[in-house]
């Protein structure tokens, strides 16, 4: 049987865990203009978490579900267990991670970003040059939140041909879409 799943449609959603809900739900509705959908309890329950979250029987979670136009749904996580590590890994480290934001104008969004309390920006803006052609002329930098999350904001106004890249020229309702027949042809 092949590995490869079916009646796969699209990413639901984003989990991140994070030091304090409350100050990263504040920062994403206040910097990138996120609604708070729901939030939500679970544990400590010693017959549920550790079956379904691989975690002790000790552990105690709270989420946040953020809607984030037009394309994410980031669910927050803030766990309390006995012998949660607080170190968070660099972007050398199994496990690190970085969340990137298409944006219009890098520039102008580094400049808001640096009057954030909270917000480090690395560095300054840099461009991908021609030794990447396919992506030459993408603008970039990345900024840390102010728990240390590590957020890309991209600008691919100045790629001239960039690669197939989903995007919300691609979005639209599922039953809007053309149905295929076996040879891929399209029919109404």
């Amino acid at each position: 049987m092949s590995p490869l799943l079916t009646g796969v449609s699209h990413v639901d959603h984003v989990g991140l865990t994070v030091p304090s809900l409350d100050d990263a739900v504040r920062f994403f509705v206040d910097v990138f203009g996120a609604e708070q959908l729901y939030r939500s309890h679970r544990g400590p329950d010693p017959d549920f978490m550790p079956v379904n979250f691989g975690v002790g029987p000790d552990a105690a979670l709270e989420l946040a579900m953020l809607r984030m136009p037009p394309n994410l749904n980031l669910e927050l996580f803030e766990w309390t267990a006995c012998g949660r590590r607080t170190d968070r890994p660099s972007p050398p480290d199994a496990g690190g991670h970085h969340l990137a934001f298409e944006v219009d104008d890098v520039d102008e969004a580094v400049t808001r970003l640096r009057g954030v309390d909270g917000v480090r920006v690395l560095g300054e803006v840099k461009q991908v040059g021609a030794d990447s052609p396919t992506v030459a002329g993408n603008r970039w930098t990345y900024v840390l939140a102010p728990w240390g999350l590590m957020i890309e904001l991209v600008d691919r106004s100045r790629v001239v041909n960039p690669p197939r890249f989903v995007g919300p020229w691609e979005w639209r309702d599922q039953r809007e879409r053309p149905l295929a027949n076996a040879s891929g042809e399209e029919r109404s």
